[in-house]
């Protein structure tokens, strides 16, 4: 793919940088809370009724994740300490409003997802996309009380106007570009749109239905991506993201193992627990190579 949003630029040529409180892993969690529209495909646990009308099966499969996966997944998620960083399709909060009432009371941030997963943002030309955008937007400032600053395509999916048509509206963040383990600004016509890395690798969906994997899989996966990015974040601060979904990771099942995998990972000292703003925020206003800090710290005498 020829594009020019982006330069090459190899981790291993960068200046090292250096996560708040001497971090090495800067770790944000992603609930993706979706609302799917009956009659049309989406992620599905089989194929034996997709061409089903209505597809009972699937869709009430999906549903679980709204009506009981995702307080489970809160409460997981608050037991270690970590906020969510919502991926939030817009339909959701005229669905279920009940789910933004209890985001907003454990401090979640809501950046936007589309309006909801039956639909990509594909095939459509940049008028069409600009207010798909911008209602997103303004549905979810209205509904949670803040402007969304994030963005997650639903399925990852942008057209080719994505990046400045969200720069445009007003988000200033996108997960997307699933291509590094630090962030960097994109190209886009008029004001600034920074790639927070997302994981597709480290997600729930991949896992257990592409791949088949147990929770206990899962579990080990996001234990080793830990492990390596702890270690190579000691010299080069690294962003690791865990990417779930109600439906999925809600069941009892596999929640023992998420609960696990985030009591391992709060468990060491050198760990930021970050939403997707905070990132971007330190990022652009506070993004210390290791030297600059290594400075600041012997001219202060502090940390000695």
């Amino acid at each position: 793919m020829e594009h020019n949003r982006y330069d090459y630029s190899p981790i291993v040529d960068r200046e090292p940088l250096k996560l708040p409180g001497g971090a090495h892993v800067g770790l944000w969690v992603i609930p993706n809370i979706e609302h799917f529209l009956v009659g049309k495909p989406s992620t599905s646990i089989t194929t034996a009724t997709i061409n089903c009308d209505p597809d009972v099966l699937n869709y009430a499969w999906r549903d679980f994740g709204v009506r009981v996966g995702i307080w489970r997944l809160m409460d997981v998620l608050e037991k270690h300490g970590i906020r969510g960083t919502v991926a939030l399709n817009s339909d959701v909060c005229l669905h279920y409003p009940r789910i933004i009432e209890a985001g907003n009371d454990l401090g979640w941030e809501w950046m936007g997802h589309g309006r909801n997963n039956s639909e990509m943002i594909t095939g459509i030309d940049e008028d069409a996309e600009r207010a798909i955008l911008s209602e997103v937007y303004e549905t979810i400032t209205d509904h949670t009380g803040t402007k969304p600053r994030g963005w997650l395509g639903p399925a990852l999916t942008e057209t080719n106007n994505t990046p400045d048509i969200l720069a445009e509206t007003g988000f200033d963040y996108v997960g997307d570009w699933v291509n590094d383990e630090q962030p960097y600004e994109l190209t886009v016509k008029s004001g600034r749109l920074l790639s927070v890395p997302y994981s597709i690798e480290v997600n729930d969906i991949p896992a257990f239905i592409d791949r088949g994997w147990s929770a206990e899989q899962f579990y080990q996966t996001i234990v080793d991506q830990f492990d390596v990015l702890y270690e190579d974040g000691e010299t080069n601060g690294r962003i690791m993201a865990i990417a779930l979904h109600p439906f999925l990771i809600g069941h009892g099942f596999r929640s023992k193992y998420l609960d696990k995998a985030l009591a391992y990972i709060t468990g060491h000292d050198k760990v930021w627990l970050a939403t997707g703003s905070e990132i971007a925020d330190w990022y652009r206003g506070d993004n210390e190579t290791v030297g600059e800090y290594n400075a600041r710290m012997n001219t202060s005498g502090a940390g000695r």
